[in-house]
């Protein structure tokens, strides 16, 4: 097998540098990168432009009148950038409002089957990375490899924290922390696709792990699974 048929899955929890994994392995192999939280957040963000969350309240059922209405696609010539009915909302969908609601949103079944199905039929194309939390569980549970990325949330909330105030966000180092457990307990709690690790994952616990110490163990194990394919 070359590296160009791989098929690469990376779950993990909220702020454990997923995505910024996940495009560090596209850009070493060559690889189409697929964010599938954005796309839970691009549905998110059309949920808080139409008024279908109010509050504390999400009208479930004009968000499922609404579901046909909302059309994602990436743009792959500008680092896999996500388009919400043809606009760009890369910026948008990493509000802390969004941030406050997506998973409330990716708990509906309907939400989940629609960005599922296209998930797969993606990752069809092969040579896909793709990360999210259930990528290896139920989108792509043939993936070649799977990783499962975690850290401590008290480290997790800080590199969030760091992220949101070099972005100009004003938020505090507590909202972030209690956004961040809100999110896990969903995530892991949810009836529909929860957030576990699949059986045959490689766990990454990146705690105490640089980026550069992460991406050389990561790097390490696609090299190791491409030379044995290849033998």
């Amino acid at each position: 097998m070359k590296n160009s048929l791989l098929n690469i899955a990376i779950d993990g929890h909220s702020s454990c540098g997923k995505s910024s994994i996940a495009k560090d392995v596209s850009k070493k192999f060559k690889m189409k990168y697929v964010d599938s939280g954005a796309m839970y957040r691009a549905v998110t963000l059309f949920c808080l432009q139409n008024n279908l969350i109010n509050g504390e309240l999400i009208d479930h059922q004009k968000i499922l009148k609404n579901l046909k209405k909302i059309n994602i696609s990436f743009n792959y010539d500008t680092k896999s950038e996500i388009l919400l009915n043809g606009l760009n909302v890369e910026n948008l969908i990493r509000d802390n409002d969004v941030s406050n609601y997506v998973s409330k949103i990716s708990q509906i079944e309907q939400v989940r089957s629609k960005l599922i199905s296209f998930q797969k039929e993606i990752c069809l194309q092969k040579n896909v990375v793709m990360d999210g939390r259930d990528i290896g569980t139920k989108v792509m549970p043939n993936a070649d490899i799977k990783l499962f990325i975690t850290a401590d949330i008290d480290v997790r909330a800080n590199r969030r924290f760091q992220e949101l105030l070099l972005d100009g966000k004003k938020v505090t180092y507590d909202e972030v922390h209690k956004n961040l457990s809100v999110r896990d307990f969903d995530d892991t709690t949810r009836e529909i696709n929860p957030l576990i690790k699949a059986k045959n994952a490689i766990v990454i616990d990146n705690t105490s792990l640089n980026f550069v110490e992460q991406n050389n163990i990561i790097f390490n194990i696609i090299k190791q699974k491409i030379n044995e394919s290849n033998n």
